[in-house]
């Protein structure tokens, strides 16, 4: 299945979650019908099966970080070849994606301005240019918007942010339009509308 690119609101109704939080509009929209979408949506009293609530959680991560089938498949794989917890391996491993970071930085208002951010070489890692959204950052990474795109309109809240929004892994610097990861995410850190343990169920059968 390929990546989404439908209403955000539609899809934050199917899961009774705020995915794409970027602006006041689409809280209302969402607390305006907090029903499922569709002509049925506002008398659906379906009960999930254990394995449609599992079914449902993964498709909310999958759709929350803007991923493909194959791709979220793979960072599970991934996490479980990790030593630890692979529930919490998993959510480390999307957090410490460029495009997330970005936008847990607060350099963007949503994951998908994080990501075009990223697909079009708007920063540097390490004072290289990068273009992979995917990059796995890890601690000690430094990433800066380039010179050339600094006086953007797309970076001028940024720029006058007074307090940061970053987690404690993040160490931003909204005047010099940068931020360093200073260490791993951790349980405290991680995203928290993903029940994690639903996704690794699905997974495991």
């Amino acid at each position: 299945m390929s990546r989404y690119r439908g209403p955000a609101v539609r899809k934050s109704r199917r899961f009774g979650a705020v995915l794409f939080a970027n602006g006041q509009s689409k809280q209302n929209a969402f607390n305006k019908r907090k029903y499922p979408p569709g002509v049925h949506g506002r008398n659906a009293n379906r009960k999930l099966s254990e394995f449609g609530k599992q079914l449902q959680e993964k498709q909310k991560a999958r759709f929350m970080f803007g991923l493909t089938e194959k791709q979220f498949s793979r960072y599970y794989e991934k996490a479980t070849r990790k030593t630890g917890e692979s529930g919490l391996n998993l959510l480390k491993l999307l957090e410490q994606r460029l495009d997330n970071a970005i936008f847990r930085a607060g350099f963007a208002t949503t994951r998908n301005q994080a990501r075009q951010i990223a697909s079009h070489g708007l920063v540097t890692v390490n004072g290289r240019r990068i273009n992979v959204p995917s990059m796995h950052l890890k601690a000690g990474d430094l990433v800066e918007v380039r010179s050339r795109v600094q006086g953007s309109k797309l970076f001028e809240e940024v720029k006058q942010a007074k307090k940061s929004t970053a987690p404690k892994w993040i160490n931003a610097d909204y005047g010099k339009l940068k931020f360093e990861v200073i260490a791993e995410p951790d349980r405290d850190d991680v995203e928290h509308l993903i029940d994690i343990q639903l996704i690794i169920e699905y997974y495991s059968k």
